[in-house]
């Protein structure tokens, strides 16, 4: 088990202490290291462990903020009901939709990225309920690079919200972000500060949202608003078991 960065360390030791904490996180990438089939995605078993640790904390809020489905974060993670569960960038609530969804703009949008992922080994479509990803992470470069740059031509004619990711152009019917879910979260829990750890450029939205006091952790290389850094899923694992003995033990009125 590594250790962590001292600096992250002393700022979980002051969270800890905090006397409501909300603690987030995304999945991919974060809780559940990268995987070629999206499908075989799962928490790392100490990660999920501590996650669950501190939801059961009293004055303790946990919740994960993914780019997936709602169904599909919730079958993929097996998180209980006590781990707050946000899919499709900030979108679907355990509640709902933050937002109205334009179907016949999500079903255009889904039978063009179709069209352009059809003959192109590995590029492949995913349709959510208020958005559609075009994922080029196990096609070829000239098939990926040509898949995606057919989708930005397209892309023109649509009054959708484009976001890029790691090998993925999603385009969501509805504006909502990571930063907003993260607002939602801290006004529902009124906490005192706010732990988010992300490592993809669509967490960058959820990182430039936290205020003074909060933490943001980037996991991963790559340019960052996040004011800590760690360096893989397991140091995220070892983050959360910190936090969790840190703040095991303390009384909040």
């Amino acid at each position: 088990m590594s250790d962590l960065p001292p600096d992250l360390s002393s700022a979980l030791d002051a969270a800890a202490k905090l006397p409501r904490l909300l603690v987030t996180s995304d999945f991919d990438g974060t809780l559940s290291p990268i995987v070629s089939n999206p499908s075989d995605a799962r928490p790392l078993p100490e990660a999920g462990r501590a996650l669950i640790g501190l939801a059961e904390l009293p004055s303790t809020a946990v919740a994960l903020i993914s780019g997936r489905a709602l169904r599909d974060l919730r079958a993929l993670s097996s998180m209980p009901d006590a781990v707050h569960l946000v899919g499709s960038h900030g979108a679907e609530f355990d509640s709902g939709f933050s937002h109205d969804i334009d179907q016949e703009l999500l079903r255009s949008i889904t039978e063009t990225l179709e069209e352009i992922a059809s003959g192109r080994s590995g590029v492949t479509v995913e349709t959510k309920p208020a958005s559609v990803a075009l994922h080029v992470r196990n096609a070829s470069p000239s098939d990926g690079e040509a898949a995606l740059a057919a989708a930005w031509e397209a892309a023109a004619e649509w009054d959708a919200h484009a976001t890029t990711g790691k090998a993925v152009l999603e385009f969501a019917v509805i504006s909502t972000d990571k930063g907003e879910a993260i607002d939602i979260l801290r006004d529902q829990h009124a906490a005192s500060t706010v732990v988010f750890f992300g490592d993809d450029v669509t967490d960058e939205k959820a990182f430039r949202r936290l205020t003074d006091g909060d933490i943001g952790v980037k996991v991963g290389p790559g340019d960052t608003g996040a004011g800590y850094r760690v360096d893989s899923p397991d140091d995220v694992a070892v983050a959360l078991q910190y936090l969790l003995d840190a703040r095991s033990g303390m009384r909040f009125a």
